[in-house]
């Protein structure tokens, strides 16, 4: 039986692991300057470790999310996406793993609701009028 719950712990942790960075991006993004790890360790849901914050601004900061400063033996972090960007960066990297993109796009497309694909199509419009101006 200690396996068996064993096991789920670690499932638990690895599908909250997308909802704890989003929660440490909100967290940032409520910062009114750069903050420390212990700042946002202070302000998070739970009782976290102060290592599994750090994991995590780490992941962050290899995905482009959150930014890093020396403070003295430390670092201080900033946000540079937002919970969307960072849903963004997640979309782009599994883009940037596949060899026919025009495909996966095509597929992804299609497979949108009729909200979504009316939305899309709003994003490349406002895009494409940017552009021209």
């Amino acid at each position: 039986m200690n396996a068996s719950h064993s096991t789920g712990d670690r499932d638990s942790r690895r599908r909250g692991q997308g909802e704890l960075e989003s929660q440490v991006l909100a967290v940032l993004g409520r910062a009114p300057r750069p903050v420390n790890a212990a700042w946002v360790q202070e302000r998070l849901p739970g009782d976290l470790a102060y290592t599994t914050v750090m994991t995590i601004l780490t992941r962050l900061h290899a995905k482009g999310a959150v930014v890093r400063e020396r403070a003295g033996r430390s670092f201080e972090w900033v946000p540079v996406a937002d919970e969307a960007g960072l849903a963004a960066l997640r979309m782009r990297k599994v883009l940037d793993g596949e060899a026919d993109r025009e495909a996966v796009l095509a597929s992804f497309v299609t497979t949108l609701s009729p909200g979504d694909e009316q939305v899309l199509r709003n994003v490349l419009a406002q895009l494409a009028d940017e552009g021209e101006g």
